[in-house]
């Protein structure tokens, strides 16, 4: 089951917590994979520790974001891309700067627009692909201090349903995997009361890891997939269950 031998996945992110979770997943189940970073340094490292190939790109630059999709189908050709990659300018919408909200929705959203586009017409070839984009649950309760990266994610929400309209016929699917609190380095920042705040609202009881986003991934990425397109899979602990 999940066997992704012989398909090639392009993850973006993968030198942070959750993307090189899900590259090392993807490659545990076979695929060849290929990770981006915002350097080559980061990528070549993040790449040698689970044999993968490294692509750079800074994902706020579109010409940069179009020549990955060409370097990523030319290594080859991509099968399943996991648009991992994101940012945050935290800050309250009264006082946000115009560039951090932009910034925020060209590296969170665009790019994923833009790669996404780019790897759907090979896919429509080969008549096989996966698309999966990585949103937040932020997307859906919206957060205070966030207006941007909630407006992104949420932005990804309706860009995946629109996408799997458009490709199921051609053997593409597209979903989102909206993660809860997950222990990486944007949470590592956290107070221990705000911590503790955050785990009464979790009825699991603990905060998430890298890995179970990267398990819902490759689900979505595998061949049993086939029938799941246009959702979105929530990994919150049960922290939000009404969307």
């Amino acid at each position: 089951m999940f066997d992704l031998s012989g398909k090639t996945a392009l993850v973006t992110g993968a030198t942070g917590g959750i993307g090189g979770a899900i590259a090392a997943s993807l490659k545990g189940q076979g695929a060849n994979v290929i990770v981006t970073g915002s350097t080559m340094e980061r990528a070549t490292k993040a790449a040698e520790a689970i044999g993968a190939t490294p692509l750079a790109a800074n994902l706020a630059d579109r010409a940069a974001v179009d020549a990955l999709a060409k370097d990523a189908e030319a290594a080859g050709p991509v099968d399943i891309l996991v648009n991992c990659a994101g940012v945050t300018r935290d800050g309250l919408m009264m006082r946000m700067k115009d560039e951090d909200f932009d910034q925020v929705l060209e590296i969170n959203l665009t790019a994923a627009f833009r790669l996404s586009k780019a790897v759907m017409r090979g896919m429509m070839k080969r008549r096989w692909g996966r698309i999966v984009n990585v949103g937040s649950v932020v997307g859906f309760s919206g957060n205070a201090g966030q207006a941007n990266y909630a407006a992104a994610k949420a932005g990804l929400v309706g860009l995946t349903k629109s996408i799997a309209r458009e490709v199921a016929s051609r053997g593409i699917t597209a979903n989102v995997v909206a993660p809860g609190y997950i222990a990486t380095s944007m949470t590592d920042v956290l107070s221990e009361d705000q911590r503790a705040g955050i785990l009464t609202a979790i009825p699991e009881g603990s905060i998430g890891t890298p890995e179970d986003i990267a398990n819902a991934v490759v689900y979505l990425s595998s061949l049993e997939a086939r029938y799941v397109t246009g959702q979105t899979l929530h990994v919150n602990g049960g922290m939000a269950m009404g969307f």
